[in-house]
Formats: C-alpha cells, structure tokens, sequence
C-alpha cells in the first residue's frame, strides 16, 4: 500500500456517507405553507372587525373634555379631507414705530442709555507672550485714565485701546490689583467722554441692569445687553480670596470683561468681572454674571492712581508655581509651591529664601496649591509675623517671616 501525504489536508472526524433529506425538506415546506395560509385567511377575516373597531369611538370618560356640555359625541362632525380648503392667509398688522423703554420713573430708556455710556467705553486687546486676549474698559478720567480687570491686562507685553470714534492707542497699565481683578490704564489721549459712577449701594434687586462690552472680541464690540440686579453683595470664592460682588442676568462673555454694568440712569454701578457657566451636564447655565460694586472700585482706583497698588495688600514678595505629581517625582520634591522669583525688598530675601526653593506650609498649614495659600494669606495683614516653612537641598527650615504689602516699591 502507497504512502499518504497528509501535508496539506486536515480532518476534523469520522468521515460518513451523506444521508438523503430531501423527504424530510418537502415534508417541512409543505407545512410551512400550509401554515402561511390559516394565518393569511384569519388576516382577510379580521381586517374588517379590526377597522371598524378603530372607527368607532369608544364610551370613555375622557372624550368628555373634548365636547360641549350641549354636545354630544355622535353630534360631532369630523372635518373631511375631500373639503375644499377656505381662503385663509396669515395677517400682518403694520407696528407702530420703536418707542423708548423706559424701564421705571425718572430713569432712562435703553436707547439713551446706550447713547449717554457708549463713547465711554473702549475696547482693549492685549498682546502676551503666548498669545492674545481681548477685553473691554471704561473711560474714568478726561485726560486719558481708564479701567479695567486686571487679569485682562495681565501678564501682557503690549496693551491696545480702541476708542468708540476708532482711534487705537498704546495704553500703559498705572496699576493692577489682582485681589479685586481692577487695573489702572493710562492712554495719551485728551478730551474723552469719562463715564458717570453711580453709588452701587443704592441698588436693590429687581433694579434694572445694563452691560455694554466687546463679547467674543472686538468683532462684537459695543454690544449691549440688559437684564436685572439678580442679588447684591454676593460672596464669590475665586483664587483663594472672597470677592463680594454684583449679581446680574445680563448677558456676559469673554470680552465683557471689565465693561461697565450700567443702572436706568446710565450711571456705571459695577465692573463686569466673570460669568459662571457649567462644562459638565448638557443642560449648561446662563444668567450668572457678577461684577465689581462701584464702592470697590472707587477705593481700588483711588490707591492705583495715587500710588501704583493698593495699600494693605498682604503679599510675602515671592512668585510661586505649582508642582504636579510628576514633577514631584522626576526632581523627588515634596508636595509645595516651587518659588520661581523673590522680591529683593521682600522679608523673605532678607531671611534667605532664593528661587528654587520649595514653601511646603504656610502659618501651620501645609500648602500645594496657590488657591490654598491665598486663602491663608487673605487673612492676614501687612506686618503680620507668621512661620513658613521652605524645602532646599532635601531639608526643611522654618523660618519666621513677616508680611509685606503688596505694590510697595
């Protein structure tokens, strides 16, 4: 017997004759169509009850919130589709021309408010390291001064102011104070229309509430929205500090930063500051902008004016950054804030701290993040005497230091 070369072929079992089914397949299909047939016949039958069923109305107590008292059901008269249409059009009634809205008594209406603020009001876009940001200002003096929030200024290389009439300016910052977000601008133009600051205590809720600012950018400059005073001296946690501030459903975004929130006299009542907005459900949320109370920012804009900062500012005189976890373990850094600059002037120079160290707590408490910190330094005052303590060449020192103020030269 010859050898069998398997190479290529394979076997899964037993190898059988086939055996014949075709008795068994004429069987089945014939049942199959025989089956098909009762269904359909039961089908012709039914189709007719079936309809008529649908057709007639049902004696139901709920069809009675359909009919007149005086009606009955079967004297209702269903509209037929073989009815020829009637001759109906949709009607436009000419409208009077606009008039003014003139929201309570002795106030303005939104069309003089607009007309009164408007050249009080720039745009600024700001030229940064990494990029651009646009932002809107608000004319306080004649002689060239305005303001803004600080951290639309911040950080910026070059600041451009774009007046209502078109003229662009390069603007040079007086002062910023990043605890109220208010920044002091200074433009070598004379001659502008300074805005009218109202007292902010005076407003109550329900009281009419105007922004006028550059939404998205310059693109939509001199937009105006209006809405109402939503709640009043309203307690905002933002970077560590408390900032009490007016509530407001007139519409904000990024670019009204710093624009005036007007009241129904025109008077500026507030700086527009931010918005909250929800990145997470899909419902999202709208109507919850805040802005800076014009009690604030006559006190701010006093001392930028005057003396470049705002006095009492506690600071310590050192520029921080955050360490993240990886950064931790790549230079086996404990958990702190990595200081990247030191105030020559500042306490802490004079006590020895220099860049590349690490702040690990702060007056008894451990801190990683500057919202934390600042939360902590907020609470003190400048001359305060407090304990840090500061990570360097894999040992900790604590060191008293006293508090300074900040924008002392």
């Amino acid at each position: 017997m010859s050898e069998t070369n398997w190479t290529n072929e394979y076997r899964t079992g037993q190898m059988r004759p086939r055996k014949n089914c075709s008795t068994l397949l004429s069987l089945l299909l014939m049942a199959v169509i025989f089956l098909g047939g009762i269904v359909s016949a039961f089908g012709l039958l039914n189709i007719r009850p079936f309809r008529q069923a649908q057709d007639t109305p049902k004696e139901d107590a709920s069809l009675s919130f359909y009919q007149n008292n005086d009606q009955k059901a079967s004297d209702s008269v269903e509209p037929s589709l073989a009815q020829e249409s009637p001759d109906v059009t949709l009607p436009i009634t000419p409208s009077p021309s606009s008039v003014e809205n003139t929201p309570q008594e002795g106030g303005l209406s939104l069309q003089q408010i607009y007309a009164s603020t408007i050249d009080s009001v720039v745009s600024i876009s700001c030229t940064l390291p990494g990029g651009n940001t646009s932002g809107t200002g608000v004319i306080i003096a004649k002689e060239g001064y305005l303001v803004t929030n600080a951290h639309v200024v911040a950080d910026a290389t070059r600041i451009r102011v774009q007046l209502s009439d078109g003229r662009t300016f390069d603007a040079t910052c007086i002062g910023s104070d990043t605890v109220s977000d208010l920044a002091v601008l200074y433009v070598p133009a004379a001659n502008l229309t300074a805005a009218v600051f109202g007292d902010s205590d005076a407003l109550r809720v329900g009281d009419l509430a105007v922004a006028i600012g550059d939404p998205l950018g310059a693109d939509l400059r001199g937009t105006m929205t209006d809405g109402i005073i939503s709640a009043i001296n309203r307690n905002i946690q933002t970077d560590g500090r408390t900032m009490t501030l007016i509530q407001t459903n007139a519409a904000l975004n990024s670019g009204n930063s710093g624009g005036p929130l007007l009241n129904c006299y025109g008077q500026v009542i507030g700086i527009n500051t931010m918005k909250i907005g929800d990145y997470v459900s899909d419902a999202g949320v709208e109507g919850l902008g805040f802005a800076i109370p014009s009690t604030t920012v006559k006190t701010v804009v006093d001392d930028l004016l005057q003396y470049g900062y705002v006095k009492g500012r506690p600071t310590l005189g050192l520029t921080f950054q955050e360490l993240s976890a990886l950064y931790q373990r790549m230079y086996n850094l404990p958990s702190g804030l990595y200081i990247t600059q030191v105030n020559e002037s500042s306490d802490a120079a004079q006590k020895g701290i220099s860049p590349g160290d690490v702040l690990t707590s702060f007056d008894g408490t451990e801190v990683s993040t500057l919202e934390a910190l600042n939360s902590l330094l907020y609470n003190h005052q400048a001359g305060d005497t407090v304990e840090v303590v500061i990570y360097r060449g894999g040992k900790l020192y604590r060191l008293e230091l006293t508090i300074d103020q900040a924008g002392k030269k």
